[in-house]
């Protein structure tokens, strides 16, 4: 009972510290709870709008980005409020040395502390999981407001206990570690500076030669902080490995996924043919953003045959690159099983389980394709019809190791050769020759005809000619424009990775927090250093100098750690074959400097509050 009063009356004696803390460790709390609850929805939200679009493979990128990003949500959140305990604690190692210097046993006095910190971190605990779901009832309101949709579904508040329980946990483990320190440490040493949290004696060289005074202190300021500063600098660190991969990450990736898009449908392209097909075509194709939804239809109706005449005058007219002309049919495809080679026992195993799936059947001429897709494996060669490529869908679903099994389409069997990342049925697409589908469907003429037309060509114009002769074979024929679907499908994207983009900026608080709580450690320990060099005529801004540089040392070497790591983790496990323009380059770079800039400019809060006090209240003791 007297160690839960000592606890609670010296709490209430130091309000602002207190306060302070809590604050801080609220903030650190709430902030990870409502970023988990906000994903989860969010991430639930999205997936109700892709369920039925994109495609099996980007569908698996976007899920493993999501996990991937809430798992760093969670760590960073621990080593913050980790960080947080820690300097707290470590501030009252004079308090715990004054103590004990007066004859309270060391278990009495680790009692007394060890209350104040559990009292301390159980109501941040509860105020934080408060803040955290009011937070995300709030956002989903916000979001109503302006417009934007979000899940309704039921919050997963089993993150809550979750997160709780280990930020609790955390806390009181670390917050325990300077508090058991300094009771083993002998009274003089626990009261002394030298010995105060961390501080060693200083190098005797010059840490930076040639440099101002400001930049001298600064380094030398660090160097004996160094188990502080280390904490400091792993955990910013920490937060800007989050802040990449979100950022940079995820416009790496929202860039590498429209390439691949944007290569499978080709450039300029307009389909020609029977308007009812060109406008089923146009449909699969916007499937992929959930834009439309699939009927049956009947594609090897003969009024949809395309006149190879018309595709020979359509490759004479002026300003077209290229003319594609396709089969199109709708099928019921099954798995053909493989075999693979078992090194260790010298034997070939089957693979494959004749599975079977639905599945868009594109017949091409391998010379003549306007797609360049994403792919493993490769296209279908000329003059060889037992080939097959899948879409990704197709491959991730009905299929164990695709390239080296088989199709079989209308009792037919194909090799698959390769998988292509496609957005026309949501990736459920196999191509094979047009000769052997032809004969398959026995359809003599392909249904569509894709024309990709010259960037540099009068687009109107070429549309015009290409409409009238189309109208001169079949009033019924048209062409059709695919570049909106193509913009609305690339639209889409951004959508999905914009979300995940915006899901962990608001960890910039918690890290803002954290140089905060370093800043204000170190600034307690050097007011008296600060004060003499006052007294004997440094300017305030000399101190603004000193502790500034500070800051700026602690958030280059984490930003520059932090990055560095955030950039390997996504271009190396989250990405394949990641694409980035130059203008992408510029603006994750613009973007990374901002947050940095942001938590610079939040530490200095403290700095400038305190390089702004009297002389005499600098070095007055607290």
């Amino acid at each position: 009972m007297g160690e839960s009063l000592f606890s609670v009356n010296d709490l209430l004696r130091r309000k602002f510290q207190t306060s302070l803390s809590i604050l801080s460790l609220t903030m650190c709390v709430g902030a990870t709870v409502f970023l988990l609850l906000f994903a989860d929805r969010v991430g639930f939200g999205i997936s109700l709008r892709v369920e039925g679009s994109l495609t099996a493979g980007l569908s698996s990128i976007f899920s493993n980005f999501l996990i991937f990003i809430a798992v760093l949500i969670f760590v960073a959140g621990a080593v913050v409020a980790s960080f947080t305990t820690f300097v707290m604690m470590a501030q009252r190692a004079r308090d715990i040395g004054l103590i004990r210097a007066a004859g309270c046993p060391n278990d009495v006095v680790f009692g007394y502390f060890f209350n104040e910190l559990l009292i301390i971190t159980f109501v941040s605990c509860v105020l934080g999981a408060g803040v955290g779901i009011v937070a995300d009832f709030a956002s989903v309101k916000l979001l109503g407001v302006l417009g934007l949709q979000a899940s309704q579904k039921t919050p997963n508040f089993w993150l809550v206990p979750l997160v709780f329980v280990l930020f609790f946990v955390f806390a009181l483990l670390f917050g325990a570690k300077p508090i058991l320190d300094t009771t083993r440490v002998d009274p003089a040493k626990a009261v002394s500076p030298i010995h105060y949290a961390g501080l060693v004696k200083e190098s005797a060289s010059r840490v930076i030669p040639g440099s101002n005074f400001a930049m001298r202190m600064a380094v030398r300021n660090l160097s004996r902080h160094k188990s502080v500063t280390f904490r400091a600098v792993l955990c910013l660190a920490i937060i800007f490995v989050l802040l990449t991969v979100a950022v940079a990450g995820g416009k790496i990736a929202e860039q590498t996924t429209e390439a691949w898009v944007k290569r499978a449908t080709g450039s300029n392209i307009v389909v020609m043919g029977h308007e009812e097909i060109c406008n089923q075509y146009a449909l699969l194709l916007s499937s992929f953003s959930g834009s439309g939804k699939i009927e049956a239809f009947n594609y090897t109706d003969p009024k949809y045959a395309v006149p190879p005449s018309l595709v020979e005058q359509a490759r004479s007219v002026s300003g077209i690159i290229r003319v594609d002309a396709r089969l199109v049919v709708m099928g019921d495809a099954t798995e053909v099983s493989g075999y693979v080679a078992d090194d260790e026992n010298k034997t070939l195993v089957s693979v494959g389980d004749n599975r079977r799936g639905e599945s868009l059947m594109v017949g091409v001429d391998p010379a003549s394709v306007v797609g360049d897709w994403f792919m493993q494996g490769k296209f279908l060669q000329a003059n060889r019809t037992d080939g097959a490529v899948v879409g990704d869908s197709i491959a991730l679903t009905m299929f164990s190791q695709p390239l080296v099994q088989g199709i079989s389409f209308a009792n037919s069997s194909f090799h698959v050769v390769g998988v292509v990342v496609d957005p026309i049925n949501n990736g459920k697409v196999t191509y094979l020759d047009i000769k052997a589908l032809q004969k398959l469907t026995g359809s003599a003429d392909p249904n569509v005809v894709l024309v990709q037309i010259d960037s540099g060509a009068n687009r109107s114009e070429v549309l015009n000619r290409l409409s009238a002769m189309a109208k001169t074979f079949n009033m019924n024929f048209e062409v059709v424009d695919l570049e909106q679907v193509l913009r609305q499908n690339i639209d889409f994207l951004g959508y999905v990775w914009s979300t995940i983009t915006l899901i962990p900026l608001l960890t910039l608080v918690a890290g803002a927090l954290c140089l905060v709580g370093y800043v204000a450690l170190t600034i307690y320990e050097q007011r008296q250093e600060f004060g003499i060099l006052r007294a004997v005529g440094a300017k305030s801004r000399t101190v603004l100098a000193i502790m500034s540089g500070q800051n700026i040392i602690i958030s280059l070497s984490s930003f520059g750690a932090g990055v560095a790591v955030g950039l390997m983790l996504s271009l190396l496990l989250l990405i394949q074959e990641p694409v980035i323009t130059v203008y992408g380059a510029m603006g994750i770079a613009v973007e990374l400097l901002a947050i940095l800039f942001a938590v610079f400019a939040f530490s200095l809060f403290p700095t400038v509050r305190f390089a702004r006090k009297p002389v005499l209240e600098i070095i007055r003791e607290p």
